[in-house]
């Protein structure tokens, strides 16, 4: 079978699947329906393992056109799916995730309601078409329909245990958010499409460089428009405020599919629309996205840095960790290289399986002692020796240790942007790796003083009950496993997060992962031949850039990050834990309030400033 055949079979597979589970899974046994959900994850992973592999060069995009409606001299009505590397890298990326979040999850919640025993691996079926779908789709408006269902999808999840009222204003905030974020997108395909009657990322483009001269006010509006729906799923400030409230009620399983690679997808979304549409002499000035990307990609990573900092909450600590690392991913793409984003490109791979293994070995200790409270727990991760090893490991490889590929891809990404962006680039690193090991050396090795209870521990939780969402605990949670607190971490549970952190390893040390990453890049910015291949069926070779690699001052960075990160991690366990937040702190805390309005104001502002930016 070719690649191009095998395109549709990425997203038919799995809404296939998901649709067999949602309709026999009121007759099937817990066991069968979990079976049906990982065999259809996984033959979805090996689909799109076959399709990369089958590519017969970096440079090729190969096409389907679903239903054979072709485009004719240059217009067409049909709905494409195009396999460049990037897309097909991502898209293999989301599979293998997939996999290993249902192998995680593995009879692991309690006992579901009668008659839905499939209602959770359907769910993530469909998580994982929309996203794939996403990730190939070659016009603007079914990109926007795949992300859609994406989104309504991880809303379901994330209220998965909806008996519980935090899940349920977790999920009601990320709706909500994600809903305006929708409605800004569709806004913006919809001025497209009045300019250029085309809804098609190549025919847009093309239809945008017709006519050159620079953008008007109706370019300028739709660009603002489409990307702010993108950067609220990138979760980049001010659009951020959802992720983490998301992230400390759904499930961990869920939480591993999200910081792992959906929000790597509004980030994939932002380089396809500028690169595909908007980077032609139609389109924005490339001194304009520049300064909108790099602005937002610093107020993102400063900010998600010292929030990941202030964190005891270890759902909450690595969703901010998270939100600092999409500001250093849109740094990278506002080199508007190839360089910066093969940078970029590798940075995610291994980004997402060290985000994900943290979150694993997080879900291990609340379902294990009842909590996620890094002070709560404090000591008590030494009866879990490896899980403590796993999460020491992925706390230095979010650092930059090398040989990781976290620390190959910031090394590329920071040579790419160069100057000031790299201090940057290992500060951020140190100050989130440095939580990562703090929270770990507190609760696995037991080091520094014990948290102090009685007055002002009430004080402080009575504090946040009153102040903001933002201050929660994570004490006293109700384990996710079926059958209440694990005696035993099951087999599936440890060797999750092994593997996704041997693979992040694997992006580090595989030369032909790094070559290949080099050429899709260069690909995947050159425009002319994104046209030519879509619209005219033509394939080109774009201009040759040197592929990533290693260099002496990649590593010597990556160790300059890492050992801060350690040293702030071992000076912040020697302090004693204070019962009431700094007083720098509040306005951060207000910041964050976790009431809706707030957040509708602050995304209004993010859209002010993002065409400010770009004017």
């Amino acid at each position: 079978m070719t690649v191009d055949r095998i395109l549709p079979l990425i997203v038919a597979v799995p809404l296939f699947g998901a649709a067999l589970l949602v309709g026999a899974g009121r007759r099937l046994p817990r066991s069968a329906a979990e079976v049906l959900g990982c065999l259809f994850a996984a033959a979805t992973a090996a689909l799109a393992l076959a399709a990369s592999a089958g590519t017969s060069s970096s440079t090729a995009r190969p096409l389907e056109w679903l239903g054979g409606w072709r485009p004719h001299g240059g217009a067409g009505v049909g709905i494409v799916l195009v396999g460049d590397r990037i897309g097909l890298g991502l898209a293999t990326l989301v599979c293998l995730l997939v996999v290993a979040a249902l192998a995680y999850a593995w009879r692991y919640f309690d006992e579901p309601p009668r008659r839905h025993a499939g209602s959770f691996p359907a769910l993530v079926l469909l998580f994982q078409a929309g996203m794939c779908g996403f990730a190939l789709a070659g016009d603007l408006f079914n990109a926007f329909v795949f992300f859609e269902l994406m989104g309504v999808v991880a809303y379901a999840l994330t209220g998965y245990r909806v008996e519980e009222a935090r899940a349920v204003q977790g999920a009601w905030v990320f709706g909500v958010v994600n809903s305006l974020g929708a409605y800004t997108t569709l806004l913006g395909i919809g001025l497209l499409y009045a300019r250029t009657g085309e809804l098609g990322l190549a025919q847009i483009g093309s239809a945008l460089d017709a006519h050159p001269g620079g953008p008007d006010a109706l370019v300028i509006a739709a660009f603002v428009l489409v990307a702010t729906g993108l950067l609220v799923k990138a979760a980049a400030v001010p659009f951020h405020f959802w992720l983490a409230d998301a992230h400390a009620v759904a499930p961990t399983p869920v939480c591993m599919l999200m910081s792992g690679v959906m929000v790597e997808l509004g980030v994939y979304g932002i380089a396809r629309v500028y690169w595909t549409v908007f980077a032609g002499p139609g389109g924005i000035p490339a001194p304009d996205a520049q300064r909108a990307l790099l602005a937002l990609g610093v107020l993102t990573a400063v900010l998600g840095a010292v929030m990941c900092g202030l964190q005891r909450h270890l759902k909450r600590l690595l969703a901010y960790s998270t939100v600092a690392h999409t500001g250093l991913f849109l740094i990278g793409l506002a080199v508007l290289t190839p360089e910066g984003l093969g940078g970029v490109a590798l940075y995610v791979l291994a980004h997402a399986g060290v985000k994900a293994a943290l979150f694993a070995c997080v879900g291990i200790l609340l379902d294990r002692f009842g909590s996620v409270d890094e002070h709560e727990l404090h000591g008590k991760g030494r009866e879990l020796p490896w899980v403590g090893a796993l999460f020491g490991i992925g706390g230095l490889a979010l650092a930059g240790l090398p040989p990781f590929g976290t620390a190959l891809g910031k090394a590329v990404t920071e040579e790419a942007a160069g100057g000031w962006a790299t201090a940057l680039f290992v500060v951020v690193s140190a100050a989130t790796g440095g939580a990562v090991l703090r929270a770990g050396a507190r609760v696995f090795l037991g080091l520094g003083p014990v948290a102090g209870s009685g007055a002002a521990t009430s004080r402080q939780a009575d504090a946040a009950d009153d102040e903001a969402v933002e201050e929660t605990t994570g004490k006293a949670e109700e384990p996710e496993t079926s059958g209440g607190r694990l005696t035993r971490v099951p087999g599936s549970m440890l060797a999750v997060p092994a593997a996704l952190l041997a693979g992040a390893l694997a992006v580090g040390l595989v030369p032909g992962l790094r070559t290949g990453t080099g050429h899709a890049a260069d690909a995947f910015t050159d425009q002319a031949g994104y046209l030519a291949a879509v619209l005219h069926g033509r394939a080109t070779d774009p201009a040759s850039t040197p592929p990533p690699h290693w260099s002496t001052a990649g590593v010597l960075w990556g160790l300059l990050a890492t050992a801060p990160a350690v040293g702030l991690a071992l000076l912040a366990v020697r302090r004693p834990p204070v019962a009431e937040p700094a007083r720098w702190t509040t306005p951060l805390r207000r910041l964050h309030s976790g009431h809706v309005g707030d957040y509708v104001a602050w995304f209004l502002a993010g859209i002010t400033l993002l065409g400010v930016l770009v004017v």
